[in-house]
């Protein structure tokens, strides 16, 4: 659900995930693009933090966010069974788009980074619109 009292904006949020069978190639390392999921996954549970549900969003404003712009550096592999802490900070604003840069870390170990862009779109038409107005004002920004 959209929040009306959403919560402060976070410098960093942090999101832990274990690394399983799922996730991995044949020798049990991490295939690359799975990082892409698990950048999405953290950023889904980012703006659940602040108080929004993107279901919620797109049923009851009808905004969605699409990607329209990864990079993805990869710096080690995680392996199966791993423990991996994403992160997620805000890298830049507007009232369409973010800019997400996000990180993956195993016990201190960077293993990829990424820079994201997402724009807030029109559910039915996918047409760009601006994000919604509790949404702008928990990112800091006037409706």
């Amino acid at each position: 659900m959209t929040s009306a009292n959403p919560k402060p904006l976070l410098d960093e949020f942090r999101w832990p995930l274990r690394i399983y069978w799922e996730d991995t190639d044949a020798g049990g390392v991490v295939f690359y693009a799975n990082y892409l999921k698990f950048f999405e996954r953290a950023r889904t549970e980012w703006l659940r933090t602040l108080g929004f549900s993107q279901q919620a969003m797109r049923l009851e404003e009808q905004a969605m966010f699409v990607v329209t712009d990864t990079q993805v550096r990869h710096r080690q592999p995680a392996r199966l069974d791993d423990l991996v802490e994403v992160t997620v900070r805000l890298a830049e604003r507007g009232r369409a788009s973010l800019v997400l840069e996000q990180q993956a870390w195993r016990d201190g170990t960077l293993l990829a980074e990424g820079r994201i862009r997402i724009g807030c779109v029109d559910a039915t038409s996918l047409r760009p619109r601006r994000m919604p107005p509790a949404l702008l004002s928990a990112l800091g920004l006037q409706p």
